[in-house]
This record gives structure tokens, C-alpha cells and sequence, in this order.
């Protein structure tokens, strides 16, 4: 596996206060409350958060005292979400590892991995080395919850840029197709009163959400549904996101 841009640090250290602005923290509360609606949890059962992040969603499901791991690939964004959960005052496992090779012991009651972290990786295979995994790590009946842009959710919303400011930073966006909508070009460049630039270009492959649940049967799970949104409303004309709920 070749060295994908998701695994620079200096990345996540320019872009995540762009990305995860304060509208991503204040909805954190909700999508736990929804994470543990739809996988029938309670106190002291487990969860897996498979790309992590800044803990955004861990702390809050710990919060709901629930028994968090949080799995990622970037080191300074577990040592920010190990801050969180210390000034939250809850417990919260934190493990640095790359998705695509990381192997768990321990079975969750569920995993997530939410505000489309998947479909960056360099090859289909390797995307699908992360759902096995997380299958995996389940126990039999678990939960999987993935949130994910999807085909048709690109198609739906699409915009060829826009631009703002946020976090100091002046933000220009610009997106285009790949292929025959197999994947989501995105160009950010952030500008700063300095003079300072920074220009990163990615593709996130784009799968339809018949597809996607076709390979998560694939993959190890016995049954995959896609919703329109964390209330489970129907994956039609009037979808938000593309929430999909597996069981192991």
C-alpha cells in the first residue's frame, strides 16, 4: 500500500479547522444520541470508531456512557481527542492505527465511521480492507453504522466551488467529476492575511448506495440498508446524507 495523502500530519493541522467547523461540533451530540438509537445500545455496551479523528463523536458517545475505542491513522488528532475526553472527564481507549491493517481482539456491540471518512483510499481493494476489518471486530448482531457521500448524494447536491472564510483562513473550494461520476475531485486552497498558501487536491471514489451495500455483504455483514438520514428517513429524492446500517 503506497502513502496516501490521509496519513500526513501537517494535512490534518491546516485542514481540520476547516473541515470540522463549529456547525460539525455542535451536531456531535445529536449523531451519538442517533448512534445509539439505531444500534439499540445501552450504557456500558461498546463501541468501535473507526476513524476517529478529533474524538468529535467519541467523547460524545462516552458521554452516553458507552465504552469508546477510537481508532486513527494520525497521532495528533488522538492526542486532541484524548484532551477532549479528559476535560469531559470520561474514559475513552484510543489506538493509532491505519484502517486498512488494523485487526481488534476485543468484539464491539458497534462500530462507526461517520462524516464520510471512507473512499480515499488508492484502490477499491483497499477501501474493502476496511470494511472486512471493522466486520471483524464485531461481535455476531453488531451494529455497523456508516455515514458516507455517496453517488447519489453527490449527484443531488453538487457544486462546481464556493468560497468563504473560516478559522483565519480565506477558502477556496472547487469540485469536479471523475470518470462517469466514479469519484469527487475536491481542490482547497486556504489563504491567510500573511500571504501564506496552501493548495491540497483529493478524490474520494464515489459508490452508489446499492453497491455499497452489495460489498458489505461481501465483506462479512449479513445485511446493509441505506437511509437518507441519521432518523432513518427513506434514501430517495429527499436524502441528506447516505446512511448506511450493517449487521454482522
Amino acid at each position: 500500500m503506497k502513502s496516501e495523502w490521509f496519513e500526513k500530519e501537517n494535512f490534518w493541522i491546516n485542514f481540520a479547522p476547516i473541515m470540522f467547523d463549529d456547525a460539525r461540533w455542535a451536531e456531535a451530540p445529536d449523531v451519538a444520541e442517533y448512534v445509539m438509537k439505531i444500534a439499540k445500545l445501552e450504557p456500558g455496551d461498546s463501541v468501535l470508531d473507526a476513524g476517529c479523528g478529533l474524538g468529535r463523536i467519541s467523547v460524545e458517545l462516552a458521554l452516553l456512557g458507552l465504552d469508546v475505542t477510537g481508532v486513527d491513522i494520525i497521532q495528533a488528532e488522538l492526542d486532541a481527542a484524548k484532551e477532549s475526553a479528559a476535560a469531559e472527564e470520561v474514559p475513552l481507549k484510543l489506538i493509532n492505527a491505519d484502517l486498512r491493517t488494523f485487526k481488534s481482539e476485543k468484539k464491539y456491540d458497534c462500530a462507526v465511521n461517520l462524516y464520510t471518512s471512507f473512499g480515499y483510499c488508492d484502490t477499491i481493494e483497499e477501501d474493502m480492507m476496511i470494511l472486512k476489518n471493522i466486520a471483524e471486530s464485531l461481535r455476531p448482531g453488531g451494529t455497523f453504522i456508516l455515514e458516507c457521500t455517496s453517488r447519489e448524494s453527490a449527484i443531488m447536491y453538487f457544486t462546481k466551488g464556493e468560497d468563504f472564510d473560516r478559522a483565519g483562513w480565506h477558502v477556496h473550494t472547487e469540485f469536479s467529476i471523475v470518470g462517469a461520476w466514479e469519484g469527487l475531485r475536491s481542490r482547497w486552497v486556504l489563504c491567510d492575511d500573511s500571504g501564506k498558501k496552501v493548495d491540497h487536491e483529493f478524490v474520494q471514489r464515489l459508490y452508489s448506495a446499492s453497491d455499497l451495500c452489495a460489498r458489505l455483504l461481501e465483506c462479512g455483514f449479513s445485511s446493509a440498508q441505506a437511509y437518507g438520514d441519521f432518523d432513518l428517513s427513506p434514501y430517495d429524492e429527499n436524502l441528506r446524507t447516505m446512511i448506511i446500517v450493517a449487521k454482522k
